[in-house]
């Protein structure tokens, strides 16, 4: 048994240390606040593993107390480490992760909760207590803080000393010794374990070992990764250990390098931090693939830097550069290394040895049935995480593709210093949306090429039919150079699945092309210049869904998740197949070490559920109900039975009134949720379930407060039915009471996000029968002024200001949007004003401008100056 003070004094003298095989700390906020809470009250919290071992003869993190025997923790990593932090107030100096999951935690000495500070709710409540204050101080020195409740005071202090005393707590702890354990025993015992977490892939164990040998490997491994993160490009350790390990030795499992010396294995490093180099180089400036993205089949790479080393570290010639890289780019192609890595890797190897470049084609022409051509149907995927994705954006850079804005090739040296490329869907998202099409028929690849930024912006929304003529007109040949048919028919969006198909035929036809170039290369004629890198903004035109993913993710980093990869593409290991194009993936568990990987599959008609499970991946199909399972996970783990949310802003109290306000609210969602099944065949059943457990108006708050959109929400965008949203039914005047202004402004910023206050619902800015019967304003209307100007958007707020700083003035919808910023033109402007013109029916008043047509048919705006007055004053009193 093992006090805990005299545990993190080992720490802090250095003979409890961390083995480097061990990963880093992966816990949240929430597993921190349940552990305290478990402590305090007494309850089991496992015990600890270690290995007493001479810390010389292993790899350890953190400083050692010198020669002798040391303990190097394998279980309990996170717990003990999650006290060090707490209780002393720093991370130990093993530490590597985030500190801020363990900095600020605070107990309250009436409710006996735990929580992380926030400045709101505690700055001025004696009873919050900074726990590691309390660890370094005592509990007398809070004495004074309970002068004012001296009934309360002794109970307490004595629930601070109950606290304090978990340094008394005694750990039980089991010990390996014995000088026959090895780091491979240790480390099969460590995954024996930590049976609920990441096992230590074999790379783990061959680095372990190298460690032990050469301490620094870890860190010069991790030197070169970070370099190339800065020239763009993500790599990982085990990555780096296949390349080295191929220079090394030539096989492909990393028990080879047991028979390596230390000081061969550093040469052997290093060459291959030059090979990838090399070949990095190459890829980018001969067939334009310059970053992480698009850089497809990284398993290629030991094969490629092996090659180099058997040729000195470099290529023959330029026909042997272009047969390597014709074989790199039909390998990545047919994902050749997605299925039994090592495996096929060793086969390669071997190939190498035996018959060079020349027998690589020949063998993966084999395995491929004796046929490499690309056909059309290769280009049916949809999204970035298509394999063929890379090769788009290859031939585009290869092959001399035009922008269509200025007709200038897409070339660095053509664009500038400071231009880049944008993904541009060719028949716009909310174009296709309209017209019924899928998300995966909107996202297919054929229906992407790559335009500069600026000329990205300037097409937005155009139809082809309208942009292709426009382009031909200008720069003719520039619709060609994107392998855009020329047929004007097919740039109809009821033409569209016609378009994809002609388009993939001529892309098949320009990649088949371009790759018999490089296998057919002469030495002269392969020497083509290089190609400058150039740079890949994220799409503008952002979809819901995209933002829904976007949005989730910064969620679930907040409440401790690792950073997923987004549109990444999962292979059966077996044969290579791919299973699915994930939104996002977690490949090592939402926390890395802790549980399965994680699948975001919002297409699962397009994915192998099935074989994805077999596999071991947790898959979710609804952004809803991951978020839902991250929040129940950390309510158990922090031993509560709701999470934490802070509110800005409290929601306003429902009174007699106002309940039969809510009544009514409650029966407009239950007929919303009707109308989206039977109108736009949404059944909403996440929402129809939350109606049934929190009730109406909870329901909405909930749906507010989340940091991201719903599944329901998204299925409505697809379907064009955003009025069919609870954000719809939330902004509508006659509910405005039942919430708080930042429930009301979330509501508005998410429809006009997605486009429905501007192009659908808001056209009551033109007069109707009840508007013509309302009564104009009149210098008695200032309370009424002011309600309508509380519920204004922020954009709807520009506009007033600009009509009603300038009263008697007329404005062109046109020069608004231009003042204002309105991408949307004066339709933008139109819509914008929509819910405002609703806001003044529901005040019994017209609408606070006034508008007219002239002969050119264009609508007029201007706001008297007796209402620009009261809305002036308005604005100053809020």
């Amino acid at each position: 048994m093992g006090k805990l003070s005299t545990i993190l004094d080992q720490i802090d003298i250095g003979t409890v240390l961390l083995p480097e095989f061990q990963r880093g700390y992966v816990w949240n906020r929430d597993q921190v606040r349940g552990l305290m809470r478990s402590l305090y009250l007494g309850h089991p919290v496992g015990g600890l593993l270690l290995w007493e071992t001479d810390a010389e003869s292993v790899s350890v993190r953190g400083e050692t107390a010198g020669a002798g025997t040391h303990l190097l923790l394998l279980d309990g990593q996170q717990r003990i480490t999650t006290l060090y932090g707490v209780v002393r107030g720093k991370p130990p100096a093993f530490f590597e992760g985030d500190d801020s999951a363990f900095s600020g935690l605070h107990f309250h000495v009436d409710t006996e909760t735990f929580e992380f500070y926030a400045r709101g709710k505690m700055a001025d409540d004696v009873h919050w207590v900074d726990v590691t204050k309390l660890f370094q101080d005592g509990p007398i020195a809070f004495l004074t803080a309970f002068a004012e409740t001296p009934d309360k005071a002794a109970t307490y202090l004595r629930r601070l000393n109950t606290l304090w005393q978990v340094t008394e707590k005694e750990f039980y702890e089991e010990k390996i010794t014995g000088s026959d354990k090895t780091v491979d025993s240790v480390v099969e015992i460590f995954n024996r374990v930590n049976s609920g977490g990441t096992k230590l892939s074999k790379g783990d164990l061959a680095l372990a070992k190298l460690c032990a040998h050469w301490p620094e490997a870890r860190q010069a491994m991790r030197d070169q990764l970070l370099l190339w993160q800065q020239a763009g490009y993500k790599f990982s350790l085990d990555w780096i250990l296949r390349n080295a390990t191929a220079v090394a030795t030539g096989r492909s499992l990393f028990t080879a390098l047991d028979r390596i010396s230390v000081a061969d294995f550093q040469t052997s490093l290093r060459e291959s931090f030059h090979h990838v180099g090399t070949f990095l180089d190459v890829v980018a400036g001969r067939l334009g693939l310059d970053h992480d993205r698009v850089l497809m089949g990284r398993y290629a790479f030991p094969v490629v830097s092996l090659l180099l080393h058997r040729s000195g570290g470099h290529f023959e010639n330029h026909v042997h550069r272009d047969k390597v890289l014709y074989w790199y780019v039909q390998a990545a192609l047919w994902g050749r290394f997605a299925g039994s890595t090592e495996t096929v890797l060793q086969q390669d190897y071997d190939t190498v040895h035996r018959e060079g470049i020349d027998g690589l084609i020949a063998a993966l022409r084999r395995w491929r049935g004796g046929n490499l051509d690309v056909r059309s149907h290769n280009f049916e995927g949809a999204t970035r995480g298509s394999r063929f994705y890379p090769m788009l954006y290859l031939l585009t850079r290869v092959k001399g593709a035009r922008d269509l804005g200025s007709g200038l090739e897409l070339r660095a040296e053509m664009l500038g210093k400071f231009a880049s490329l944008q993904v541009h869907h060719i028949f716009p998202k909310a174009l296709l949306y309209k017209a019924g099409y899928s998300r995966g028929q909107v996202n297919a690849l054929a229906n992407f090429c790559f335009l500069t930024q600026d000329t990205n912006l300037k097409i937005g929304k155009r139809a082809p039919e309208d942009y292709f003529a426009e382009a031909e007109s200008k720069y003719p040949g520039a619709l060609a150079s994107q392998w855009i048919p020329q047929d004007p028919v097919l740039w109809r969006v009821d033409r569209y699945e016609d378009f994809l198909a002609a388009r993939r035929e001529l892309l098949a036809e320009a990649a088949q092309s371009f790759l018999t170039s490089l296998l057919r290369s002469t030495d002269g004629a392969s020497a083509a210049e290089s190609l400058v890198p150039l740079s890949v903004s994220p799409e503008d035109d952002e979809d819901v869904h995209t933002a829904q993913v976007r949005d989730l993710v910064e969620e679930l980093r907040k409440l401790g998740c690792a950073e997923p990869s987004f549109d990444a593409e999962i292979a059966d290991p077996v044969s290579g197949r791919q299973l699915a194009i994930a939104e996002a993936l977690w490949p090592e568990g939402l926390q890395p070490g802790q549980g399965s990987p994680v699948v975001l599959e919002l297409d699962p008609q397009s994915a192998d559920l099935t074989r994805l499970a077999e596999l071991g991946y947790e898959v979710f199909t609804s952004a809803d109900a991951l978020l839902g399972f991250v929040y129940r996970r950390n309510e158990v783990a922090a031993g509560t039975d709701a999470p934490a949310v802070e509110l800005e802003e409290e929601p306003p109290q429902v009174g007699q009134d106002e309940g039969r306000l809510a009544e009514r609210f409650g029966a407009e969602m239950q007929s919303l949720l009707e109308r989206s099944r039977r109108e736009a065949q949404s059944p909403a059943i996440h929402l129809l379930s939350m109606l049934a457990d929190l009730g109406p108006l909870e329901t909405a708050r909930r749906l507010l407060r989340a940091p991201a959109v719903s599944d329901s929400f998204a299925a409505l965008w697809e379907r064009g039915r955003l009025d069919l949203t609870v954000e719809a039914l939330v902004i509508n005047p006659l509910f405005a009471d039942l919430f708080s202004d930042q429930e009301l402004g979330t509501a508005r910023t998410r429809l006009e996000q997605f486009g429905y206050l501007a192009d659908d619902a808001l056209r009551s800015a033109e007069p109707d029968e009840q508007v013509d019967g309302l009564p104009e304003w009149t210098e008695a209307d200032s309370e009424l002024a002011k309600r309508v100007w509380t519920q204004l958007s922020g954009s709807a707020r520009r506009l007033f200001a600009v009509l009603m700083d300038s009263p008697g003035e007329v404005f062109s919808g046109e020069e608004l949007a231009l003042i204002v910023g309105a991408d949307s033109g004066a339709g933008g402007v139109a819509g914008q004003l929509g819910w405002p013109g609703r806001y003044c029916q529901s005040v019994g008043r017209r609408p606070a401008w006034n508008y007219f047509y002239p002969d050119d048919g264009r609508v007029r705006y201007s706001m008297s100056p007796q209402v620009a007055a009261l809305f002036q004053r308005a604005r100053e009193a809020n």
